[in-house]
């Protein structure tokens, strides 16, 4: 049986399907490399976004095709969309043989092979390169925004023990990794409900003492009432990124308001300027949502002011998508989609200029950094402020031969908005 896993959406989804993999070889199924080459194929699926839901129906549909022509033995999809609209697909694609929601290994695996007896030996099967590697610790969200979808597909916030990851950190080191880059749908609320406390800072000195990882990165911050005990941890341990993850959404308060956030602007700015007063030298990013029902013009030029304000290091921004079921929906979606272009191009036009200011302040500067590949002679790589898939690269000359997964020193003697280049020293 060969089975070939195709992953769409988040980090959290790509944990998932590493996860799902490892269960696979350990009941004796193999991995394909490539559709082409399986009996049986996954999709996993999202479904946050109207783009990331129209991917994944468009994905299943040519999968569809495939099983259809008797190229394909087996077809499943999971994940997200199949979550929150498995009845709906299910009558309107019948050539999918199964759809399970989040986290159903132990399904999977049985629909795939009912005649293998389940077991959940096995370690994930990284997709990533084996220098980096992403840690979910906790699943599902019990923040009330009005915009998400999040809490129907993935349910309500579960950490996982401190032990647990600790452990899980430390198999990931010895397969390789370099870099544990820390996921969940809200790392901030991490504990609550297990200690009855916010034990993020507990979680990250844990990890730094006894993983043996050079780098922790840590994603997907939630704001409000955020755990400001994690900062003198990232500042004072070596081997924890100064770098934060944290999306804010918006700048104007009453957009924040009518999001359900639980902080406004002055709030913002206020824990914007704690973090930078324990953590001089933190990198910053932050994603935005454009075009909210309820923003104006007006709104625009406040979340703009914000920015130019602030000078977050990394700015990514989203258009806003109705979503079924969430308490935005009986708003609408009222802003035409070429406004909410041309807000996101006006939002991103500014940060382009706030991270070229940025990255040629780094010109002459000596940095570390992490290599990803090897361009035929020419080395790409990220420096500490930069997170994978999402953040800059930098591109380097050297006169010996870098290893992908190495650690080497450069002298920045270039930058672009979203690139640096530099030479090995």
């Amino acid at each position: 049986m060969k089975v070939h896993i195709i992953t769409l959406g988040c980090s959290k989804n790509t944990v998932d399907s590493e996860t799902l993999a490892g269960h696979l070889t350990a009941n004796h199924m193999e991995l394909a490399d490539s559709v082409e080459d399986a009996d049986t194929l996954v999709i996993n699926t999202c479904g946050f976004i109207d783009t990331a839901k129209e991917e994944s129906v468009n994905m299943i549909l040519e999968a569809a095709q495939l099983r259809k022509d008797g190229s394909l033995r087996q077809l499943v999809v999971a994940g997200c969309l199949s979550e929150r609209y498995g009845d709906d697909l299910r009558k309107e694609i019948p050539e999918v043989d199964h759809f399970f929601g989040t986290e159903a290994y132990e399904q999977i695996i049985k629909a795939i092979s009912p005649d293998l007896k389940y077991s959940l030996l096995g370690d994930r099967i990284l997709s990533t390169p084996q220098h980096y590697a992403y840690l979910k610790i906790s699943e599902g969200c019990d923040n009330p925004c009005s915009f998400c979808a999040i809490p129907i597909m993935r349910g309500t916030h579960r950490s996982t023990p401190i032990e647990t990851v600790v452990k899980n950190a430390q198999n990931l080191v010895s397969q390789g990794v370099k870099e544990i880059v820390l996921v969940a749908q809200d790392l901030t609320y991490y504990g609550l409900d297990i200690y009855d406390k916010r034990r993020l800072a507990d979680l990250l000195m844990a990890l730094s003492d006894e993983s043996g990882a050079e780098w922790i990165r840590c994603m997907y911050a939630y704001p409000a009432k955020f755990p400001h005990d994690i900062l003198p941890v990232i500042r004072d341990r070596k081997n924890i990124c100064n770098y934060l993850d944290m999306p804010l959404q918006h700048a104007s308060t009453n957009v924040l308001k009518n999001m359900r956030r639980g902080i406004t602007r002055k709030t913002t700015e206020e824990l914007l300027d704690a973090i930078r007063q324990q953590v001089p030298d933190i990198t910053l990013r932050s994603t935005f949502i454009i075009g909210y029902p309820s923003e104006t013009e007006s709104d625009v030029d406040e979340l703009v002011e914000f920015l130019e304000q602030q000078q977050l290091d990394r700015v990514g921004v989203f258009k806003y998508s109705q979503e079924d079921d969430t308490y935005a929906y009986i708003l609408g979606d009222p802003i035409p989609d070429d406004v909410k272009d041309a807000r996101v191009q006006r939002v991103m036009d500014l940060q382009g200029s706030i991270s070229l200011a940025k990255n040629l302040a780094k010109v002459g500067t000596r940095q570390r950094v992490l290599i990803e590949e090897d361009l035929n002679g020419e080395y790409r790589g990220r420096t500490e402020a930069d997170a994978p898939e999402v953040d800059n690269d930098v591109y380097i000359r050297s006169n010996t031969t870098l290893s992908p997964g190495s650690f080497v020193n450069v002298v920045i003697d270039d930058a672009a908005e979203f690139d640096l280049f530099g030479q090995v020293q």
